[in-house]
């Protein structure tokens, strides 16, 4: 089970405390062994304990910041068991995602944790406590999973909404997290074609009749056949089409442009991108977004064999632009661009986003906390970055550097899918001026989530593994689509 499932129970007047009697006491915890209660500097818990609360405070020093945890040991009946003071900081979105994550990770191991919902944006704090349970593994699961019963009042399109969101998270972590031996571009096509919207996918003779030069070239070194995938969901009056455009490698040998190693080993991930916009897809029904969404997946497999592309071959795009490959490890901006070119050729769409885990050289310059976006106007850039700051997935603008343009240049054909020497560098901005090449003058932004995709740790919203970054910023920017 990849989050921990939950119950929503009505409060109760937990100030009464779990001392002022055996029925107070199963009222505060139930079956749970742990109760937690949020506090903050200008707000004291809502329950009595065996110590003056206020004295408990200052002998731990605590001040309520998001994410801070005071135990302490009470009765419950004939047991012991244990009271959660968790901070929740300014109480903003960003402040109880934190303290969600953090009073989740402490139940881990535990049959249950009851957990009183702190004010202010709720559904942010259950987000958070959900996608810290999140978890992956092939084979038996080494501790039972943990139900969340968290208690409130009038909150139940909220704690759902945010359920809704958690569950396509983790469906983005489960795709991308995925071994490449189970995860081919056929069974992406078959997980993508279970979310209940329209799906259409192009096989490889499809792609070849149809023009898919660039899906072709990456995934011809393969045993595995490339596919493109396209789903749709179009509810009633909508009036604007956003095409969202997601990388599919589903693994990344480099080609003959061979990966060491090291590089190697996180590259079932390099499809995370195609699994956010399969996950967006899945929820924008139970989300109630009015906005034309469609989504294509250009997935492929990049491998090296007597057929794989070489170092210098020339391939046509769709729509018949012409690239000199010089590196076939830069192999996600050629399916990216197929793709980019079909939706502007054939879908007309208002504006369209493609997310990828493009270039190593975004790592460099975002680290791990903070994707990239490029965009053609400022106005979707700008609503994209605030959709980032209110989804808690960060995006900074990364500029599109005109004067960069000539590292594109090729001798023998229209593009170059990088730089030949190294007189410009700058990987992810070139990268970024390649895709733009394919998006026919539309309203375009790209998001480089190379740096954030993945997690090398258990913290907070994290499990090690893929991140599902990028799932709350899409949906959190098309649902305030309407409002623009």
């Amino acid at each position: 089970m990849p989050i921990s499932p939950y119950l929503l129970l009505p409060r109760v007047p937990y100030a009464q405390g779990p001392f002022a009697g055996e029925d107070a006491e199963t009222e505060s915890f139930g079956d749970a062994e742990l109760l937690a209660v949020p506090f903050a500097e200008d707000l004291a818990p809502e329950i009595e304990l065996p110590v003056p609360v206020a004295a408990l405070l200052a002998h731990y020093q605590a001040k309520g910041e998001a994410g801070e945890i005071v135990e302490v040991p009470v009765a419950n009946g004939d047991a012991v068991g244990r009271v959660l003071l968790y901070g929740v900081g300014d109480g903003s979105a960003t402040a109880l995602r934190k303290a969600g994550a953090a009073v989740a990770r402490r139940g881990k191991g535990k049959d249950a944790i009851r957990i009183v919902l702190p004010g202010g944006p709720v559904a942010a704090f259950v987000e958070g406590a959900l996608l810290a349970t999140y978890t992956f593994r092939v084979g038996e699961a080494k501790s039972p999973v943990t139900t969340l019963e968290f208690v409130g009042d009038g909150v139940e399109a909220e704690v759902a909404g945010a359920e809704v969101i958690a569950g396509a998270v983790a469906l983005a972590r489960d795709l991308t997290n995925t071994p490449s031996s189970v995860k081919s571009p056929a069974w992406l096509a078959e997980r993508a074609a279970e979310q209940g919207v329209a799906v259409r996918v192009w096989d490889e003779r499809e792609l070849r009749s149809g023009g898919f030069g660039g899906i072709l070239a990456v995934g011809k070194g393969s045993v595995n056949p490339p596919r493109l995938i396209q789903l749709s969901y179009r509810p009633e009056g909508a009036t604007r089409h956003v095409v969202l455009v997601g990388k599919g490698i589903t693994y990344d040998t480099g080609g003959l442009s061979l990966k060491p190693t090291a590089g190697m080993v996180f590259m079932k991930t390099d499809m995370a991108g195609g699994a956010v916009v399969i996950a967006v897809l899945g929820a924008l029904a139970s989300l109630g977004v009015p906005i034309r969404v469609t989504g294509l997946i250009a997935a492929a497999e990049n491998s090296f064999s007597g057929s794989a592309q070489r170092p210098s071959d020339v391939i046509t795009q769709y729509g018949g632009r012409t690239v000199e490959v010089l590196n076939t490890d830069a192999e996600g901006r050629l399916v990216l661009a197929d793709a980019l070119a079909y939706a502007d050729a054939e879908l007309d769409p208002d504006v369209m986003v493609d997310i990828a885990t493009l270039t190593g050289a975004i790592s460099v310059a975002l680290s791990k906390s903070l994707g990239a976006v490029f965009a053609s106007e400022d106005a979707l850039a700008g609503a994209l970055v605030e959709a980032g700051e209110a989804s808690g997935e960060r995006l900074w603008r990364m500029p599109l550097i005109e004067d960069y343009l000539p590292a594109l240049d090729s001798s023998v054909a229209d593009l170059t899918n990088i730089e030949a020497g190294s007189t410009y560098g700058a990987g992810s901005v070139t990268a970024a001026l390649f895709l733009r090449e394919f998006t026919g003058g539309r309203p375009w932004a790209h998001l480089d989530i190379a740096g954030v995709g993945r997690s090398g740790a258990d913290e907070g919203l994290f499990s090690k593994g893929a991140t599902g970054y990028g799932v709350r910023l899409l949906l959190e920017w098309l649902a305030g689509l309407q409002e623009r």
